[in-house]
């Protein structure tokens, strides 16, 4: 894009003409086009010239994309508001997996949408028999976020309860559980032995969503695939 403008204003001895060009416009205009777009456009537009690199730069093309409580986010992620640090260098910091809560959480902005999205260790969550190793292991993975992840060996029943008390700003948001059946032969390799499952088929399990304000979802579902990841939908919350 950047050498297609550049060729318009250069004629054919390849000496730059009087006509006007990109790098004319005010740093101010630039940046007043650029806060309109979504961040991945601003960065690719950023690269166009050092003006267009500049105008991408001030504050006020990130503060719409950033969550209004953002100092809030900011301050409960890091720990403390870092000084001096530009609405850019914000964005940036958010947009990256930021783990908090001893390591058993992860938050991050979405980058097009700038909205808050967040997962949850399985070590963050309250699992029946978690500890007893007739039932569960820890198995290291880099299929997880948190490069491991809980498997269930055996058991008749159990539960999974997690609260989560967090800065949300406001606006609708759904809670997934990420789950597969069967473990894969060295998890990547996608391999999975179905005879190995077992039981899954008699009961669905059973989804449920508590909120602060008395809100509460049920949904059941039948767990049947075996051998890849899939996200259940527990239910949706309003902040």
């Amino acid at each position: 894009m950047g050498a297609s403008f550049s060729a318009l204003f250069i004629d054919q001895d390849g000496v730059s003409s009087s006509s006007p060009c990109l790098g004319d416009l005010p740093e101010s205009c630039v940046a007043s086009i650029i806060q309109h777009l979504d961040p991945p456009e601003k960065c690719k537009l950023a690269k166009l010239n050092r003006e267009f690199s500049a105008a991408s730069w001030a504050d006020f093309v990130w503060e719409s994309k950033l969550p209004p409580n953002y100092h809030i986010l900011v301050h409960k992620i890091l720990g403390f508001v870092p000084q001096n640090l530009g609405k850019r260098d914000i964005y940036t910091r958010l947009c990256r997996p930021n783990t908090f809560d001893g390591g058993t959480k992860k938050v991050w902005l979405h980058k097009s949408t700038g909205g808050v999205c967040m997962s949850i260790s399985s070590k963050g969550l309250q699992i029946t028999g978690i500890d007893d190793r007739r039932y569960w292991n820890h198995i290291p993975t880099n299929e997880s976020r948190f490069h491991s992840i809980a498997y269930l060996r055996q058991i008749w029943w159990f539960e999974v309860n997690g609260e989560v008390e967090f800065p949300f700003p406001v606006g609708t948001y759904s809670v997934f559980f990420r789950l597969q059946l069967g473990r894969a032969w060295g998890f990547g390799r996608g391999i999975c032995d179905p005879e190995q499952v077992h039981g899954w088929d008699i009961k669905p399990v059973r989804f449920q969503l508590w909120t602060s304000g008395d809100k509460h979802s049920t949904w059941e579902c039948s767990l049947s695939e075996a051998g890849k990841w899939f996200h259940y939908h527990v239910g949706d919350f309003n902040v």
